[in-house]
């Protein structure tokens, strides 16, 4: 006897359907507020939580949380949030999602085995912080180490994106005179010679900050160690940019006609460390400027990295060159950057939710997986194991089928 092979489908599908319905998990998501004198970008805005309130999942929202973003606790009841009047409500979630780092304070106050999510700013982590949560066997993610197919953070990309763009903006805002800056116009007019823009590292950062500069008719200079990537935004932006590797030479020639030099390279999970000696700054034009966005990695320049440091101030004028240390220049966006990272999360919880949790996805998504620095309290990532000289454990052994 013959089937129908129409039938025969329709049951297949049916029976994968049955199984997804099964594993679907309810997550209770915690969103606190942040310290909004130092970060005001928040990982949620109404309509994603609408979204995930439509999928089944709850969320709880710090009230006030959202005001830095300008979205008032009505707006984010009306889309279905439960708002707490307390941190440690929110911090009572299953997943919690914060922009900076938790601190020991808001560790005392999470339950034990809940995961939370942040960036990872290793400078606001500290030994105590992780052996806490090691006791505690929480699991912390950071959105630079979460990675797609490709093997690239979304969260990297987007953040990228906002704040290359951002870069020349700002950098046009600082050389006026009603910042101190020279009274030069960034870009040029006839009769005029363009404004040079040194950027240090070609990835998103790099690439976003050359489109903007040449847009605006300045004179672009893209340097890094990857020639791929210098092949890359070579043929994006056309053959009016300059690219080279770095050469000590040609980088001390460019620096002493600089007008902005903008850091923009990568160092997480990274084996090698470049950074501009302070010598190279010193070469540089009074009056010229430089803005690293890489602070909260550890900086680009030797001359930007005291400015990790707690009391320091962002903005300072060195060797007669002033620079731009802001932690996350992103955050100056806030509410364009928060509904970046919005986009992503509607998607990566939609997906955890489907396949059980935290763990079940993990076991599955090895992108995901390779976010966490702590599971269950054992530290899992190299790169920050070996800053804190923690010992480190593969993912694996406490993923059954991974």
């Amino acid at each position: 006897m013959i089937q129908d092979p129409q039938k025969i489908t329709s049951f297949v599908v049916r029976e994968l359907l049955l199984k997804a319905e099964k594993q679907k998990t309810s997550l209770v998501i915690g969103v606190p507020k942040e310290n909004q004198e130092v970060e005001r970008r928040l990982a949620l805005t109404p309509e994603t939580v609408s979204l995930l309130v439509s999928s089944g999942h709850r969320v709880l929202l710090e009230a006030g949380a959202g005001h830095a973003i300008n979205y008032s606790d009505s707006y984010y009841a009306e889309s279905g949030a439960e708002i707490v009047g307390t941190a440690m409500e929110a911090f009572q979630a299953d997943l919690i999602l914060k922009v900076l780092p938790p601190t020991l304070e808001e560790v005392l106050m999470m339950r034990q085995r809940s995961t939370v999510f942040s960036f990872l700013y290793l400078h606001r982590l500290s030994t105590p912080l992780l052996e806490l949560m090691s006791e505690k066997k929480i699991n912390a993610m950071a959105y630079e180490l979460i990675c797609d197919d490709s093997g690239v953070s979304p969260f990297v990309t987007s953040v990228s994106e906002i704040e290359g763009a951002c870069s020349i903006t700002l950098a046009a805002e600082l050389l006026s005179n009603v910042h101190g800056g020279k009274g030069i116009l960034l870009g040029g007019i006839p009769g005029i010679s363009p404004t040079e823009v040194v950027i240090i590292g070609a990835g998103v950062a790099g690439t976003m900050a050359a489109r903007a500069a040449l847009a605006m008719g300045a004179s672009v200079k893209v340097f890094d160690d990857d020639i791929g990537k210098l092949r890359a935004i070579r043929h994006e932006l056309g053959g009016a940019l300059f690219t080279s590797t770095l050469q000590p030479n040609v980088l001390r020639n460019v620096f002493r006609s600089a007008d902005v030099v903008i850091g923009a390279m990568q160092y997480i999970n990274k084996t090698n460390f470049y950074r501009i000696s302070e010598d190279l700054i010193r070469e540089m034009k009074r009056g010229a400027l430089v803005i690293d966005l890489r602070m909260a990695q550890g900086g680009c320049f030797e001359t930007t990295m005291e400015a990790c440091l707690p009391s320091h101030p962002a903005i300072f004028e060195k060797f007669g060159v002033l620079h731009f240390c802001e932690m996350s220049l992103s955050s100056r966006v806030a509410r364009t950057a928060s509904i970046a990272l919005s986009n992503i999360f509607i998607s990566l919880f939609t997906s955890m939710g489907d396949c059980g949790g935290v763990d079940h996805f993990a076991r599955f998504d090895r992108g995901f997986a390779s976010g966490f620095y702590l599971y269950a309290g054992k530290m899992v990532n190299s790169y920050v194991a070996n800053h804190f000289n923690f010992p480190v454990s593969d993912i694996g052994l406490f993923l059954h089928g991974y």
